[in-house]
């Protein structure tokens, strides 16, 4: 089986270290507009060939792994060059555009969108390892859109990896993950940036700095070549989401200024049921 991976980062490059391990007869090829990204998974052997646009047709499987933007632009001309069994996944982070984007191709029955929860900070393909998705939840939209038989076939890989599938539709996807990723990834970013700007003693950030800022400032590291699509396109929902945050802030803010200590610790409180959670996510993932 011909697998073909457009993207060989942390995401595009584990599927292809899964399905070189779970795909019997499995023949990775591999593209990204970054050839040191291309060089490095060829030496590495996440791919055994380099992927070219004229053997698109030729692939049994294709996973679409770029930033949203590249993939909704490109998607048309991709399913245009599917032979007639080949199934494109699509694995970024938001769903709705590029649902709209492929909903009238008369090939839509060959494109499943997904999203697999899960990632590090870290990019590229030296970051890509087997067990990325081990037990991880993969949110699927539309699979009722999928020709049954791809859909089978891409369930059971799912399933091989020990991935969780989950189905909602594009629109709630994009709002719940504007909540549980997007906005986690902006607060890191920010934090960083005000860090960065307010303290110029790099010594006493490393001196000063312990596990909570490090675990807190963690996702400042992750690819702005990705987020920054990402957050423009899910942008709308986004927005929404940060006024919440900001208008919260202004609350304490204000908390703070007045010294309610009461008020501070009610809070504060109130708010440790957030632990429930995220314990409830850390079993569910053992």
């Amino acid at each position: 089986m011909k697998i073909g991976i457009i993207g060989l980062g942390l995401i595009g490059g584990s599927f292809a270290i899964s399905a070189k391990k779970y795909i019997e007869d499995c023949e990775c090829y591999g593209e990204d507009i970054n050839k040191n990204h291309l060089n490095k998974a060829i030496e590495l052997n996440i791919i055994d060939k380099v992927l070219k646009k004229k053997k698109y047709s030729l692939m049994d499987i294709i996973i679409l792994a770029v930033p949203v933007d590249v993939a909704s632009n490109n998607i048309i001309s991709l399913l245009d060059k599917l032979n007639e069994n080949s199934l494109i996944i699509d694995v970024g982070s938001n769903k709705k555009n590029i649902c709209e984007k492929v909903s009238l191709h008369p090939k839509r029955n060959q494109f499943l969108a997904t999203h697999p929860i899960a990632g590090t900070e870290y990019s590229g393909p030296e970051a890509a390892f087997e067990k990325l998705f081990y037990n991880q939840n993969q949110i699927i939209c539309e699979s009722n859109k999928t020709r049954p038989d791809l859909l089978e076939w891409a369930l059971n890989w799912f399933s091989q990896m020990s991935m969780k599938v989950l189905e909602m539709s594009p629109e709630e996807h994009d709002e719940h993950i504007a909540y549980v990723s997007h906005l986690s990834h902006i607060s890191s970013f920010m934090l960083g940036k005000t860090v960065i700007e307010k303290e110029k003693d790099e010594k006493a950030i490393f001196d000063m700095a312990g596990s909570g800022f490090a675990s807190t400032v963690r996702l400042a590291k992750s690819s702005p070549d990705m987020w920054a699509p990402i957050l423009l396109e899910n942008r709308k929902n986004i927005i929404s989401v940060l006024s919440e945050y900001i208008e919260n802030l202004k609350k304490f803010k204000f908390l703070l200024q007045e010294k309610k200590k009461i008020k501070i610790y009610e809070q504060l409180k109130s708010i440790n049921k957030i632990e429930k959670i995220l314990n409830g996510i850390k079993n569910n993932n053992k």
